[in-house]
């Protein structure tokens, strides 16, 4: 056979072809990725210009805040907790913050906050409840529906008409808002069930709660104390009402009724002192009469 001719020139034997079909490929997989970045970067822009504006946006200023649902606090004072939120911007100013520090005022128990375009925020509250006046040492403070103080009495509250609450827990000096006090749960307890009878909850004129599991209640024109422990208020109460004269009767002075046992009546009669300049010398003391145990009377 004859000798196969090679050419002297080795690049008749490289491949021009491939190369470059793979920079094509390259490039055709480039060009979305650039694409999708530059309308990416531009979107990026045209947002950041967008929030520029809109948080310098002279009309998104609050100018309004508008109150409802107080009736202790008035709008002034909610306006002077609030006085930092008017001409921020509606859109990016943080409301629960704001909420929080409203929320923290003696008298809110809570705030909602709505933002109404372009320049207004609505602020509707829930005002605590006062039910008692609660008497710590030489001090009166109002407490609310839940056993907590509110506020310091004053001439302000003069027009309330609550019943004294003794037994709460001492605060300091300078005390600054609402105190959590199980005694005064009990109370507020006792106060809100004896509002189911209108004409009862007038009467009360004192609740005392030095024991968190034995409420003990004063009505007008009657000083007897009555015991009603820690749940059924109304329906113990009612019955030593309505048993009170006929106790009189047996009874000549009552110090306290106890009415924690179901279908019982203990009576504790007010002991009897002497005069010191009507007694004899040598007489010896009466001995303390036993609490008299009286069933209560079916209708």
């Amino acid at each position: 056979m004859s000798p196969v001719a090679i050419p002297a020139d080795r690049r008749f034997h490289r491949a021009h072809v491939k190369p470059s079909r793979r920079r094509g490929r390259a490039q055709a997989a480039l060009w979305p990725v650039l694409k999708f970045g530059a309308l990416l970067t531009l979107i990026v822009a045209l947002a950041y210009e967008g929030f520029v504006l809109l948080a310098n946006a002279q009309a998104l200023r609050i100018e309004h805040i508008l109150v409802r649902g107080n009736a202790r606090m008035s709008a002034a004072q909610v306006q002077a907790v609030l006085g930092g939120l008017r001409g921020q911007n509606i859109v990016f100013t943080d409301l629960d913050e704001w909420r929080r520090q409203l929320v923290a005022s003696p008298w809110v128990r809570d705030a909602a906050f709505k933002r109404t375009l372009p320049a207004t925020v609505e602020v509707a509250l829930t005002e605590r409840e006062p039910l008692g006046l609660g008497r710590v040492r030489d001090r009166l403070f109002l407490v609310d529906e839940r056993g907590n103080l509110i506020d310091e009495y004053g001439p302000q509250y003069g027009g309330l008409d609550l019943p004294i609450i003794d037994g709460l827990q001492p605060v300091s000096r300078d005390w600054q808002g609402p105190v959590m006090d199980p005694r005064g749960e009990l109370a507020a307890r006792v106060i809100q069930a004896l509002r189911a009878s209108p004409a009862i909850a007038r009467r009360v004129s004192q609740v005392d709660v030095h024991d968190v599991h034995n409420a003990a209640v004063i009505v007008d024109d009657d000083p007897a104390v009555i015991y009603v422990g820690e749940d059924r208020f109304l329906p113990r109460l009612e019955s030593y009402l309505s048993l009170a004269a006929t106790l009189r009767e047996r009874v000549n002075a009552i110090d306290y009724v106890d009415l924690r046992v179901d279908d019982r009546v203990f009576v504790g009669p007010a002991k009897v002192k002497a005069r010191v300049d009507a007694a004899p010398a040598a007489a010896p003391a009466p001995a303390p009469r036993a609490p008299r145990d009286t069933r209560r009377k079916k209708r």
